[in-house]
């Protein structure tokens, strides 16, 4: 572990554009970071994500640190702390989504369909049950509303790599799902 100085060092190091302070900094920093994420956006997944858009700010702010207002690691946790706050400020809810896009889940099945498809629907209804609300919304929105990942990440104010990798993560878990249900 660094101690105080060390992390101010990095972090002016960081400043100068030095790509292996800021890996030193990481691998010496983000386990106790991400400890800061996850216990407010209590979801792992989410806290890497929150962690990753807060390691990009501390690369472009890192220039931004002064040791004489404060103490180093105390100035990134509260980089995080920010994100993580953020992150649930613009996560859409459960209900938000589902209110929003209720008739297109009801209209997953017709009843005039055969029984197949209603039980595939009805497996993919289940199967979205199953994600957390921010990849449920995510995936609903690009998949149902036809959103791209770019305008998810406008409408979001989130990261199009973060996007990228929650819509991922959705459709690898709803795979796994109604390869289950099948």
């Amino acid at each position: 572990m660094l101690d105080k100085l060390d992390i101010a060092h990095l972090l002016a190091a960081i400043g100068r554009g030095e790509r292996d302070a800021f890996d030193h900094l990481y691998h010496a920093t983000a386990p106790q970071l991400l400890g800061v994420a996850l216990r407010i956006v209590r979801d792992r997944a989410r806290a890497e994500d929150v962690l990753q858009e807060a390691y990009t700010r501390v690369w472009l702010r890192a220039q931004s640190f002064d040791p004489a207002a404060g103490q180093a690691m105390a100035w990134l946790s509260a980089i995080v702390r920010h994100g993580a706050i953020d992150f649930i400020r613009r996560t859409p809810s459960a209900r938000q989504v589902d209110e929003q896009y209720d008739g297109w889940f009801e209209n997953l099945a017709d009843p005039r369909d055969e029984e197949a498809d209603m039980m595939s629907a009805a497996a993919l209804r289940h199967c979205l049950g199953e994600l957390d609300e921010t990849t449920r919304a995510y995936v609903v929105e690009a998949y149902c509303a036809g959103l791209s990942g770019k305008e998810l990440a406008e409408r979001y104010k989130r990261p199009l790599g973060t996007i990228k990798g929650v819509l991922r993560r959705g459709l690898a878990a709803l795979k796994m799902c109604l390869g289950e249900n099948a």
